[in-house]
């Protein structure tokens, strides 16, 4: 695989997997509402060597009780982390220039499948939300 493509993707290194992580993120972390949304965020001091290079990692979640069917949750989520690939490098940038790591969760909860227009404009809004409570 090219390292030009690898640039097109949200890598592993930038997904938030870890149950600890995650868990630690509803714990400790502090939340925004912005329907359909509720984002969920936790702003670390860098420290771990391992995460120095990515210091934002994502993840995405959608109801199981709203959308019975899998190919619809995976679907939102497709869209969702698409939305974010493309438009997080602001908020990178500035987490890079003051040190900081930051773990985000976008929760999906809407009742119905959205347009990647308004998922779009959503993530932007929150992203800029987001950049505000850095400083």
């Amino acid at each position: 695989m090219s390292s030009v493509s690898h640039h097109f993707t949200l890598g592993k290194k930038e997904r938030l997997k870890s149950r600890k992580q995650i868990e630690q993120l509803f714990k400790e972390g502090n939340s925004i509402s912005i329907s359909p949304f509720r984002v969920y965020f936790l702003i670390n001091q860098m420290f771990n060597a391992q995460r120095s290079m990515f210091n934002v990692q994502f993840g995405v979640g959608v109801s199981g009780k709203s959308f019975r069917k899998a190919v619809d949750r995976n679907r939102i989520k497709r869209l969702i982390r698409e939305a974010w690939r493309q438009q997080n490098t602001e908020l990178k940038e500035k987490l890079k220039t003051t040190g900081l790591q930051m773990d985000v969760f976008f929760i999906y909860t809407g009742k119905e499948i959205p347009g990647y227009k308004l998922v779009c404009e959503k993530v932007k809004t929150a992203i800029e939300k987001l950049k505000k409570t850095i400083g």
